[in-house]
This record gives structure tokens, C-alpha cells and sequence, in this order.
């Protein structure tokens, strides 16, 4: 299959794809291309009064026949403009409402897609494909579909009216077709790449500036502005000269079409006015030929701005449709079994895991159970795969051996929600959304009251610094809860977690970014929060977890070691011994 061949069974592809979302409004569609024909209809009839008036009634001196054709023309330009006036509202309306449904998708696609796809793509490409790759499609859908049938079927129109006058005349006005045809064939495959090369180039740059933004302390910390800066002008480069390729190619394009006109119009005065003369076409007919020329090329105009237009809205459309195809590869069961009476056992059987095929194993034979209310802690080296350990738990990410299993249930046969109904997850990284305190320790959940989230901020001791907050639970948090320190950040997650109120509680460093007073706060109110539910504890520092109840020690993907603090510091050349000697070499160590 050629490869032009090829690009046009995708474009019909997308197109069907797109249909689906305008399917909705299909009959306001079907109203619209009624409304437009019409005013086609009513634009195209002028030059046609026009040679009525002259031929049939001013060369004769009929002062009444050309009254009524004076109105005739009014009531044609009166009506062409209610019918536009009212065809734009619909279709801008109906086509709001397909990117509404269309930005609606992406962003739920988006929302349920598996963790490891969020680790390949940027966030400023995926922001990219839900605003500005949507938006791209606005013109196409609010008015593009329709228009191109409205432009056409202005051509057929005045090709009807012309050659009813005269079929000589006719074939001289549209002599200049083929080359037009040609040059717009050309037009096509050239500007086709050029806006796949500016999609792509748009995407570049919103991944670029969002990075940036969010590092932009790291950046100015290490004095590497000029660097990013250097960096910015070429992504930036890119950019420019993706654009300036189109520019190129339309630079080329419109003026060609500007002059096939003006040909087509000189040849229509330099025959026509021969044929008129000798008396082989009447001056009504002459002029109204001069009109209809004008008229034939701002339909092919309008055409190739659409053109233009759909071309960019298929190339974004592409990209789109590329996001909502993305398979996700953490699958829900058909049949998903439920936990009747959940307890908060969990159990690791034989788990082998890595990211990718062609890399080595993350985990390996991973093997270990939590009892009920059991505290479980789990130490190591970085990238020894302590909180790979959790991914799995939570199935941000599917195992390729092995079985993991929650109160005796394979976690493969629940569903997702029901899954992470059971936990409760605090991490290094605090995540807070723009909104109220109380939104973002709720989520919007509504069975949640303000009074439990009172009583939980207490339990924390978060109220200290909540209550002394403007509006209190209700004062707004900005960008990521930037105008709370580390610390408070944290403590509303620490409320988040408890509000929740979940059968296993997950800590994944969840003190290693606060200071010792807010870690003794947050110490206290883990003691709490464990009590009666599974907890699984992973940290750095060794004295947030001398308590647990039983200590994993990971190396390079498997368990080395397990038991208690006490247990642990018995054995002479263990690895939580060194790991423990290292952290407190400087203190006398008491068993």
C-alpha cells in the first residue's frame, strides 16, 4: 500500500472516530447543512438576478419587473444572513459540546490509565493532548465539517447557474481548475507533515516549561538558568521553524490561488467581452459571470482554509486517539470476587516483578505474610524495592510471577476499587490539590463530615496550625499547598489517611521530610493510627520502626533478613545491624 494511500485510510479512520462523539448532535448537524445549503442556495441566485434584471428588464425599460427583482435581491441577501447568523450559533454550539465530550475522554482515559504510563510520558504531553490537541479540533468541529459541505455545494450551485447561461463561458472559467487541482494536491502532502512537525513541537515545549516550572528551585538553586534558558531557545527554535514551514507552503499556495482566479477572470473579459460584442452572450450575462467568478474562487479559497484546518485537526486528532488507545495493562477481572468481612491479612507468594522485559528483576521470590493489626516494617538500600513492594500491594503495577493476596483473596480477582477501598497511603511526596483544606482531606468524599475531620486533625494534633489559619478548614491551598510548610502539608495527609479510616495503613517515608517536632506529632499519631488495622511501614530512619512488630530487610530485590528490632541486632553480620550501626555510630548503642 502506498503511502498515500495509507494516509487517507487513517484520515477516514480518524474521521468515523471523531463521529462518534458528534453522533449526539447528529441532527442539529443534519439542521446546520440545511441551514447552509440554503444560504449557498441564496448567495449563489444574486448573479442570476442580477442578469435577469439587466437582460430581461433594464434593457427594456420595465421599471415594475425590476422593482420586484430589486426585492427579490433583498429578501436572497436578508435571508442569506439570518440563515448565517443562525447556522454559526448552532454549530459553534454543537461543536462546544463534542469537545466537551472529547475532552471528557482524554481526561478519563488519562485518569485510569496504569502508573507505569505516567512514568514514560511527561505531564506537560499529557496536558498537552486534554487542552491545546482538543482545542485544535474546535474549528473543525464547530464549523469546519459543515462549511466544507456548504462550500461545495456553492460550487455545484454556480457551476449549475453558469453553464445554464452559457456552456462556453463555463468551460473558460473553470480552464484553470486543473492546475489549481494540482497545486492543492501538493498543498496537501506538504502541509500535512509540517502540522504533525508543530503538534509535535507544541508538545515539546509544554513538557518543557511544566518540568521547569515545577524545578524552577532546583534550577536557580544551582545557577543553571542560562543553561535552561540555552535549552528553552532550541526546543523554542523548533517550534518557530515547524511554523514557519507552513508559512512556507501557504506563502506559495494563496497567491497561486489568487492568481488562477484573476486569470480565470481575465479570460472571462477577454472572451466574453468578444463573444458580447459580436453578440453571442448579452451584457446581463457577461456581468453576472464576472460575479460568479468572484463567487467560484472564494469557495475553493474556503475550501483549502479548511483544509488547512483539517489537517491540523486530524493531526491532533491522531495524537489524541493515540492517548485513548493506550492499552491499560493493569486489568480488571470480569468476574471480581469481594472480601465479605475484611480483616487486613496480606500475603506475598513467590513475587517476581521487574518494569520492562528486556530488564533485570526488581523483585525477586519476594515471600512474607501480615497478620491482622500486624505492624510491618520493610528496610533497605535504595532501589533494594521497598516501595515497589507497595505499587504491587495497591496494583499500580502488575506482577509477572507469584501471587499477592488480601485476606486469602488473590488481589488479580478483586476489582480496583475495591482493592484500594482498604488502604490508606501516606508518602514522602505530599500530594494536595488546589482547594480547601477540607476538600483536600476529603476529596470530595460526602460520607465524610466536618466533624470527623475535626476529630481526626485532633487525633494528629493538625489542628494546632489548621485553627490558626484564616477560615480555618475552609482556607484555600494553592498550587500543590505551597503556602504550608513541608510538615503541615503532611499532617493533612496524615488526616487524610485517618478520615478515611482504612483496614491497612501504608507509610512509605512518610517522616523523612519533616522536622523532629512535627515527626514526633506525626509519631504519635501513627501509634494510633496502627492501632487495630495492618500497617506497613517504610523508612529510612530505623528509630520510627524499632517498635514494628516484624522488620524486612531488602537487598537488591530480595528479603534478606526478617524479625523483630531485637531479633535483628542479635545477628553478628547482619545487614539491619550495619544498616543500624551506620545511623548510630556516633551514639552508644543500647540493645
Amino acid at each position: 500500500m502506498s503511502k498515500e494511500r495509507s494516509d487517507k485510510a487513517v484520515d477516514r479512520k480518524l474521521v468515523r472516530r471523531l463521529y462518534f462523539f458528534i453522533k449526539p448532535y447528529r441532527w442539529h448537524v443534519v439542521l446546520a447543512i440545511v441551514l447552509t445549503l440554503s444560504a449557498s442556495f441564496l448567495g449563489t441566485i444574486r448573479p442570476k438576478l442580477t442578469q435577469m434584471a439587466i437582460d430581461d428588464h433594464i434593457s427594456k425599460g420595465d421599471f415594475d419587473g425590476l422593482l420586484r427583482i430589486i426585492i427579490l435581491l433583498f429578501g436572497a441577501l436578508l435571508g442569506e444572513f439570518i440563515l448565517l447568523m443562525s447556522n454559526t450559533y448552532l454549530t459553534r454550539w454543537f461543536g462546544q459540546g463534542t469537545l466537551y465530550s472529547l475532552r471528557n475522554a482524554v481526561f478519563e482515559k488519562i485518569r485510569t490509565l496504569h502508573v507505569q504510563f505516567f512514568d514514560k510520558n511527561p505531564i506537560g504531553r499529557l496536558i498537552t493532548r486534554s487542552t491545546s490537541d482538543v482545542e485544535a479540533l474546535s474549528e473543525l468541529l464547530s464549523d469546519g465539517v459543515v462549511a466544507i459541505i456548504g462550500d461545495m455545494f456553492r460550487i455545484i450551485f454556480i457551476l449549475y447557474f453558469m453553464f445554464s447561461m452559457s456552456w462556453e463561458l463555463s468551460l473558460v472559467t473553470i480552464a484553470v481548475l486543473p492546475f489549481l487541482f494540482y497545486a492543492t494536491f501538493w498543498f496537501k502532502e506538504k502541509v500535512r507533515v509540517s502540522f504533525l512537525k508543530v503538534r509535535d513541537q507544541v508538545s515539546n515545549l509544554n513538557s518543557f516549561v511544566q518540568e521547569h516550572i515545577n524545578g524552577m528551585d532546583v534550577v536557580q538553586l544551582f545557577n543553571r538558568e542560562k543553561k535552561q534558558r540555552d535549552k528553552f531557545k532550541e526546543i523554542n527554535q523548533g517550534h518557530k521553524d515547524a511554523h514557519i514551514e507552513t508559512i512556507f507552503y501557504f506563502s506559495i499556495f494563496w497567491p497561486l490561488v489568487e492568481v488562477f482566479a484573476s486569470f480565470a477572470m481575465a479570460l472571462i473579459v477577454w472572451y466574453g467581452g468578444g463573444r458580447a460584442l459580436m453578440g453571442g452572450v448579452t451584457f446581463g450575462v457577461l456581468l453576472a459571470f464576472i460575479q460568479y467568478s468572484r463567487q467560484f474562487f472564494g469557495p475553493i479559497r474556503g475550501l483549502s482554509e479548511k483544509f488547512n484546518t483539517l489537517q491540523s485537526a486530524l493531526a491532533s486528532s491522531e495524537r489524541i486517539f493515540n492517548v485513548l488507545d493506550t492499552e491499560n495493562e493493569v486489568k480488571e477481572t470480569s468476574e471480581p470476587k469481594k472480601i465479605r468481612s475484611a480483616k487486613g491479612k496480606i500475603e506475598f507468594e513467590h513475587v517476581w516483578f521487574r518494569y520492562n522485559e528486556n530488564e533485570d528483576w526488581i523483585l525477586k521470590d519476594v515471600s512474607f505474610a501480615a497478620e491482622p493489626g500486624e505492624n510491618i516494617a520493610i528496610v533497605g538500600a535504595t532501589g533494594a524495592g521497598k516501595t515497589t513492594i507497595i505499587n504491587l500491594l495497591l496494583r499500580f503495577y502488575d506482577i509477572q510471577k507469584g501471587t499477592i493476596k488480601l485476606d486469602g483473596v488473590d488481589i488479580m480477582d478483586l476489582s480496583l476499587k475495591d482493592l484500594r477501598h482498604y488502604f490508606s497511603l501516606v508518602l514522602q511526596d505530599n500530594a494536595l490539590f488546589t482547594g480547601t483544606i477540607f476538600e483536600n482531606i476529603t476529596l470530595g468524599e460526602p460520607s465524610i463530615s466536618r466533624d470527623k475531620v475535626i476529630e481526626a486533625a485532633h487525633q494528629v494534633e493538625a489542628n494546632r496550625f489548621i485553627e490558626r489559619l484564616p477560615d480555618s478548614y475552609d482556607f484555600e491551598l494553592k498550587k500543590q499547598g505551597t503556602s504550608l510548610s513541608m510538615g503541615q502539608r503532611q499532617l493533612i495527609c496524615f488526616v487524610r489517611a485517618m478520615v478515611f479510616d482504612p483496614k491497612i495503613l501504608i507509610l512509605d517515608e512518610a517522616t523523612s521530610s519533616i522536622d523532629s517536632e512535627t515527626e514526633a506529632l506525626v509519631n504519635k499519631a501513627s501509634e494510633k493510627m496502627m492501632k487495630g488495622r495492618t500497617s506497613i511501614v517504610i523508612a529510612h530512619r530505623l528509630a520510627t520502626i524499632q517498635h514494628a512488630d516484624t522488620i524486612l530487610v531488602m537487598h537488591k530485590g530480595e528479603i534478606r533478613e526478617k524479625g523483630s528490632h531485637q531479633e535483628l541486632l542479635k545477628q553478628e553480620k547482619g545487614l539491619y545491624k550495619k544498616l543500624y550501626e551506620l545511623q548510630y555510630k556516633d551514639q552508644v548503642v543500647s540493645g
